[in-house]
């Protein structure tokens, strides 16, 4: 982006100029450069899905924290405040002070829907909250649109969320949309503008939205991440464009056929992997990979025999970029981690994305985190991404599509990721999964293994 690639266009031997687009734009963009970057997320968060934390590993080095895939999020082992036994009255009460605004004052808004979302989060309430939903839903868009303080609107927003995940209807995506986007563009505050491009995609993908309006979401990111969040009255702030690139890559798991859209957004991807934050790059590059991976399709049944022969089920049916190799020399170098302006945090966190990124191109049937190294049955390790969810639990992500999945819910859900991964049907739904009914007994003693891959059974173990 022409101010966040300006520290990497200028490390002296690179080479690079800034693009023509990036030139024309800087007369303008000058002015609100200062309070772009002031307002900025980046300058409050540490952007790392990649592994960068030692403690959050096994002893062989393959099991990582969930919270080292979603930015700055709370760790799902995060103890989340207990409701106490009569949540639900207390749930019902917060309802009752979002919904009546005219009862309220603005304060006392924001100690509900603070109130009503950390309940959300620690407990799985959709039959407590279905009869109000639209009242719900109609109060936050309310304190979105028209907020006493930004406060209030990060509040309203966060609440919104966490309503769409818990209690999915096909009507959401109707009522929030245009709102959310004409916020997204018109607010000052770009932690808003953040959460409600977030919130979009949920919305899109929980909410109803049909195949064509997803698509129509994608190109709105879209111009965001090529405009360098100019087109969201936010530009070069390197929040907004990592939620873009996020929530775009989080929509792109969900199409059957992503050749068309591969054609037209590659090259955007390709020119944010120019920008001097981490986050950016990282997130376009994890969008490569699932392009890359979305090019193969399992074979048809005249295809078997080949593909079969070849060692195979899956066939590709497209080449996602014209230039591959010339790629590969891209991330190869990023895979170094030799840009010197780049923290020791950013550097590890950038070498060990962009190895698994190239990896995935090289054969894009290999998912994150895939070693050739051999066990000690002479077996080849394949996928070693375990996310440990709590400290008996272990979630593997075998493919790009389930790890922009899995990182969407954890930006959504935070702590309460594993009430919801136990009790909410939406989860298993999203990561394609059939029914799996959990035994009844305490979570202390419950081992949970789950195998993301559609060719195996998803088990529970009993400790």
């Amino acid at each position: 982006m022409s101010e966040l690639r300006r520290q990497a266009l200028t490390v002296p031997g690179s080479g690079k100029t800034i693009s023509r687009k990036a030139r024309s734009r800087q007369s303008s963009a000058a002015s609100s450069r200062v309070a772009s970057r002031q307002a900025s997320r980046v300058n409050s968060r540490v952007g790392s899905r990649a592994n960068t934390d030692d403690e959050g590993s096994s002893s062989d080095g393959t099991c990582y924290s969930l919270d080292s895939f979603a930015g700055s999020a709370p760790t799902v082992e995060e103890e989340l405040p207990d409701p106490g036994q009569h949540w639900k009255e207390v749930l019902g009460d917060m309802v009752n002070r979002i919904c009546d605004r005219k009862k309220s004052s603005y304060l006392g808004r924001e100690e509900a829907l603070r109130e009503y979302a950390a309940i959300l989060s620690a407990k799985f309430a959709k039959e407590e909250i279905t009869r109000r939903k639209s009242d719900i839903i109609a109060s936050c868009l309310h304190s979105i649109k028209a907020p006493r303080t930004e406060k209030e609107s990060l509040l309203a927003a966060k609440a919104l969320a966490l309503t769409i995940i818990t209690d999915p209807s096909e009507d959401v995506y109707d009522a929030v949309a245009q709102t959310f986007k004409r916020v997204i563009t018109d607010h000052d505050s770009h932690l808003l503008k953040c959460a409600l491009i977030h919130n979009l995609s949920a919305a899109a993908f929980y909410g109803g939205a049909t195949t064509a309006e997803t698509e129509g979401i994608m190109n709105y990111l879209l111009d965001i991440i090529e405009s360098d969040g100019h087109s969201a009255g936010a530009g070069d702030d390197a929040g907004v464009v990592t939620a873009a690139l996020e929530e775009w890559g989080f929509l792109c798991t969900q199409l059957e056929d992503a050749e068309e859209i591969t054609t037209n957004s590659i090259d955007a991807l390709i020119d944010q992997l120019e920008s001097s934050e981490v986050p950016v790059q990282v997130a376009a590059g994890e969008n490569i990979a699932l392009l890359y991976e979305k090019s193969y399709t399992e074979a048809e049944e005249d295809e078997l025999d080949d593909a079969t022969q070849a060692g195979t089920k899956w066939v590709q049916r497209y080449k996602p970029y014209g230039r591959t190799e010339e790629l590969k020399e891209t991330l190869t170098g990023m895979s170094s981690g030799s840009r010197r302006y780049l923290s020791k945090r950013n550097k590890k966190t950038q070498r060990s994305a962009f190895a698994d990124i190239l990896h995935s191109l090289d054969d894009p049937l290999k998912g994150p985190r895939f070693s050739e190294a051999l066990d000690k049955d002479g077996a080849v390790r394949g996928s070693r991404l375990k996310v440990r969810v709590h400290k008996t639990g272990i979630l593997r992500v075998d493919k790009w599509w389930k790890l922009l999945r899995v990182q969407h819910l954890k930006r959504l859900l935070g702590g309460g990721f594993l009430t919801h991964w136990t009790e909410n049907p939406i989860i298993f739904e999203s990561l394609r999964y059939g029914p799996w009914a959990f035994c009844e007994v305490p979570m202390t003693r419950l081992i949970v293994t789950v195998c993301l891959s559609s060719s195996t059974r998803c088990r529970s173990l009993i400790a």
